[in-house]
């Protein structure tokens, strides 16, 4: 199935029921017309961080599913894929072959290996140093292999997952027999996770090196456009990357935008959003929450550093349930500039805010992405933290079938349904269309949408100091915060 104009959820496979086949019938039940994609968080195989260090992708978790379920979801939803480009879980069968065959195996040349990509008396600190990194030290693990001998590997996420050099044939072959497998199976679109990291290069940061990152998406994408697939590169930096990506005609995640709606909503100040949306591609999805936490430095430049400082205090003192240690090494914490709470949360746990933020996202430029916790405005799960002392478990409940039946009884889901239904259905949200904004005063917004042609129009006037906020359609006032009725 083709990518549609439809809102995409955001889900793990077990998070709205228990596994796919229950993840079926909550979408079937509750969800029809709210949502028309399915972002399928990692199903695979895999030996840590919730997926993502998947060890076999020709085969589903059998905890989570088969391939019939994931097919049976593509057949009324458009869906995406996670292929982490990057990495391999050091469980998978190449990497085993490796450590037990050494040099005689056949998918030596699948690893950066560190002996062979530095020159003699290399890595120096500086090097070390160098490199962008996740964490504070040299992002190389080292290996015992079954002849008895050691040598070092390049790891940049954690002990699980080995980095794969993207450079070799033996990478190529498996990368070409990875995105047809998941055409195969219903994949409308791959999340390229973690694709910044993918080239290492000698002198060089080994984060998004140009000009070789684009021979490598360049690759990947005439792969993927032999069975009608799109990519869609996932990183978390500075905004100005993500509009070079889109300058050459992919689809972007707006991650900018969580950031700059806290800012707004907490400051009641409409100028920094204004501007934002003006900027921003068509080509896009858009995103409130995500499986991650709220990135701080994708904002960077959109506010400035003393309103993003503003806006990660203001989260601390207006959020609900949400601390700083949260986002800290004693949880587990992979990365400083992001914040760990759900959006709800973030807002406070207030409906009308919440609403806002929504309406917001809707009518932003590009296709809005609702992770699955924020469609069910779903609070901090500080039991499930507290748990398992991982930061971003926060955001991470798991839902079960009565408790859905519950939460989707709550007036606010309801209007966020209705909310999300109207965007899905209406031609004025048209890619191909225009956006329209204006600032009338300090803290008002007027955003419009129109189709192509012009002949559709929807308009969200908002006040973002009292929350207060209308939707209009061709003359007819679809949304009012005041009643908090559709």
């Amino acid at each position: 199935m083709k990518i549609k104009n439809e809102a995409m959820l955001i889900t793990y496979a077990d998070s709205l029921g228990k596994n796919m086949g229950e993840l079926k019938q909550v979408l079937d039940k509750h969800l029809q017309g709210v949502i028309g994609g399915v972002h399928l968080l990692p199903f695979f195989p895999s030996t840590g961080d919730r997926g993502f260090a998947p060890s076999d992708y020709t085969t589903v978790d059998p905890a989570l599913g088969t391939w019939e379920d994931v097919e049976a979801l593509g057949e009324d939803y458009y869906l995406m894929f996670d292929f982490m480009i990057n990495h391999i879980s050091r469980e998978s069968k190449f990497f085993q072959d490796f450590k037990k065959n050494h040099e005689q195996s056949p998918y030596k040349e699948m690893f950066i290996r560190i002996h062979e990509f530095f020159p003699e008396n290399r890595p120096t600190q500086e090097d070390i140093n160098l490199i962008y990194k996740r964490k504070d030290k040299a992002p190389f693990q080292t290996v015992e292999f079954a002849d008895g001998t050691t040598e070092e590997v390049w790891n940049t996420f954690g002990e699980e997952q080995i980095d794969l050099d993207v450079t070799k044939e033996v990478v190529k072959e498996f990368i070409r027999e990875t995105i047809k497998d998941m055409a195969n199976h219903g994949c409308s679109l791959i999340r390229l996770d973690a694709f910044a990291y993918a080239i290492k290069k000698l002198d060089t940061n080994d984060f998004f090196v140009e000009p070789d990152i684009w021979e490598l998406l360049d690759e990947v994408r005439q792969e993927a456009a032999k069975y009608d697939v799109e990519l869609l590169p996932e990183i978390h930096e500075h905004y100005s990357i993500q509009m070079k990506i889109a300058n050459h005609d992919y689809y972007i995640y707006d991650f900018a935008l969580p950031m700059v709606t806290l800012y707004s909503l907490y400051s009641g100040k409409s100028e920094r959003l204004a501007n934002w949306l003006k900027m921003s591609p068509m080509k896009q999805f858009t995103t409130l929450d995500t499986h991650d936490g709220i990135g701080v430095v994708d904002a960077r430049d959109l506010l400035t550093d003393e309103e993003l400082d503003y806006t990660s205090e203001e989260l601390y003192k207006v959020g609900a349930n949400v601390k700083k240690v949260y986002s800290s090494a004693n949880y587990n914490n992979l990365d400083i500039y992001q914040i760990n709470s759900t959006y709800y949360s973030a807002l406070g746990d207030n409906d009308r805010s919440y609403l806002l933020a929504r309406a917001i996202q809707v009518f932003a430029p590009g296709i809005p992405q609702i992770y699955y916790v924020g469609l069910l405005a779903g609070k901090n799960d500080i039991e499930l933290l507290e748990a398992t002392k991982e930061g971003r478990n926060i955001n991470r409940h798991y839902y079960d079938l009565a408790e859905i039946e519950e939460e989707v009884q709550r007036p606010v889901i309801q209007q966020l349904f209705a909310l999300l239904k109207f965007r899905n259905e209406s031609a004025a949200f048209d890619l191909d269309g225009t956006i329209e904004v204006a600032t009338p005063s300090e803290s008002e917004i007027v955003i419009t949408r129109k189709n192509k042609n012009g002949s559709d129009s929807a308009t969200l006037t908002a006040n973002l100091d009292t929350k207060e906020f209308i939707i209009e359609s061709k003359d007819i006032k679809i949304f009012t915060s005041v009643a908090l009725k559709f």
